[in-house]
């Protein structure tokens, strides 16, 4: 196709030079707490036990720090991009740049998948641990509307699922500032649960049962770093703010970074005392691995805490996730490829109505579809943007419409490039379904491109 088509690039101009743009309100302290309140979910409380028991072994250490260097890698291509071109749309908008309008709508397209699946799926399991608190109060959900659709279970609606992702909409269509202020508070209030497990649980650790360290192999490993990936999804958020944030150039790669730094290092010592607590085969079939530790040595008292760690945990993640999916479909309305109703603002430039609409939207999806078989899609979707972010640094580099100054990926080519090869082996290493499933929704993106977003795109009519 020719350069007009669907590889036609944007330039650095056409972005800065647009009528509708957000306020820039956050700093560096803003993005470390968006990060982490992305990143760090229930799912530590969850993930550990599920991969130690069945496939990993206490070896899940080192299952995240793989995951964790491969997310490290991205995390600095992803913040050479946004110190280069602060504005809204994650990797949407860094393709647009460097390979074309097309790729950038599978890119958008692609990402899309992962925050509005995150939100749905989160949100279920936000719900399963709030109607766990309440049942000890003995309050229950009439079963109707106590989960997703399962008529053999009598449950059509899970309202509470629904309400949360609601209220969250409504508390980011009120504005930017005053979301990433609750947003600050509770991430330091799940890291705190955090952390006071580690300390807590490090003086019941017991060496021996960390031993055999790779009960599966190495290979069980690996294969737990492509699960456990799904851990780090959700640092890319922060790069949906940069068109939000005084100083992008240097402020964006210190939240990216840091966050992320931050989210691996509780991880792996989560999971060390975890596997050092209890030995791994017993974490076979628990749902709440945490929890089941903390009571194998009679600290039940730290469990309350444990519980409101999770919901507290899901809710920023929640929070975060609705932000850069809101943030990604504002820039791909205001480009034209998706309609010009996702890109209006009010008087404090706050895209509302788009807001509204996503969460509603994901709010009937979390409140209906059981998500449990579709969460690998999350990974899947997520890594294809990694992997397209960081082999797009070669072209970034090449791009001479861009600014030069700002962060750079450093070591180069090798970190974009071993980020490349990593992301992508990661992806081979997911189940069979999972690409299948990806691929139809892949499809489904190109069908609307061509039908609805070539159509309307403001680069053409230039």
């Amino acid at each position: 196709m020719s350069k007009n088509g669907f590889f036609k690039r944007k330039t650095f101009a056409q972005d800065t030079q647009s009528s509708v743009h957000l306020n820039k309100t956050l700093g560096p302290f803003d993005l470390t707490m968006l990060g982490i309140g992305a990143v760090v979910g229930g799912g530590i409380f969850i993930l550990p036990g599920e991969i130690a028991s069945e496939i990993a072994g206490p070896g899940i250490m080192i299952s995240f720090i793989i995951a964790g260097i491969a997310c490290c890698l991205a995390a600095l291509c992803y913040s050479e991009f946004a110190s280069k071109l602060p504005v809204a749309g994650s990797a949407y908008t860094y393709s647009y740049h460097v390979f074309g309008e097309g790729i950038a709508w599978i890119l958008g397209w692609s990402l899309l998948l992962e925050y509005g699946l995150a939100v749905a799926a989160i949100a279920s399991g936000w719900s399963s641990y709030v109607k766990s608190l309440l049942a000890g109060f003995h309050i229950e959900i009439p079963t109707a509307i106590s989960s997703s659709y399962n008529k053999a279970n009598g449950t059509y609606f899970d309202l509470l699922a629904f309400l949360i992702v609601i209220i969250i909409g409504i508390l980011l269509s009120v504005g930017i500032r005053e979301s990433t202020r609750i947003n600050n508070i509770m991430v330091i209030i799940k890291i705190a649960v955090v952390v006071l497990f580690i300390v807590v649980g490090a003086f019941y650790v017991k060496p021996d049962n960390w031993t055999p360290f790779l009960p599966f192999g190495f290979n069980g490993v690996i294969t737990g770093a492509s699960m456990v990936f799904f851990a780090y999804i959700g640092f890319d958020a922060v790069s949906t703010a940069s068109e939000e944030v005084r100083n992008p150039q240097r402020n964006m790669p210190i939240g990216i970074i840091s966050s992320l730094a931050v989210c691996t290092l509780l991880y792996i010592l989560l999971s060390a005392v975890l596997t050092g607590v209890i030995s791994y085969d017993k974490l076979v079939g628990v749902s709440a691995p945490v929890a089941f530790a903390l009571q194998a040595i009679n600290l039940n008292w730290l469990a309350g805490f444990l519980s409101l760690g999770a919901i507290v945990g899901m809710t920023t993640v929640i929070l975060v996730m609705s932000y850069g999916g809101t943030r990604l479909i504002f820039a791909m309305g205001r480009d034209g490829l998706l309609p010009k109703t996702f890109a209006k603002v009010n008087r404090k430039n706050t895209p509302v109505k788009n807001t509204l609409i996503f969460a509603f939207l994901m709010g009937v999806v979390a409140g209906l579809v059981p998500l449990n078989d579709l969460a690998a899609l999350i990974n899947i979707g997520t890594l294809f943007a990694f992997s397209m972010v960081s082999i797009g640094i070669f072209f970034l580099r090449r791009n001479k419409d861009l600014p030069t100054s700002g962060f750079k990926t450093p070591l180069y080519p090798i970190v974009p490039g071993l980020s490349f090869v990593l992301c992508v082996y990661l992806m081979l290493n997911l189940p069979k379904l999972t690409w299948i499933s990806f691929s139809i929704w892949f499809v489904i993106g190109l069908f609307v491109y061509f039908l609805y977003g070539r159509k309307h795109s403001e680069l053409r009519k230039l």
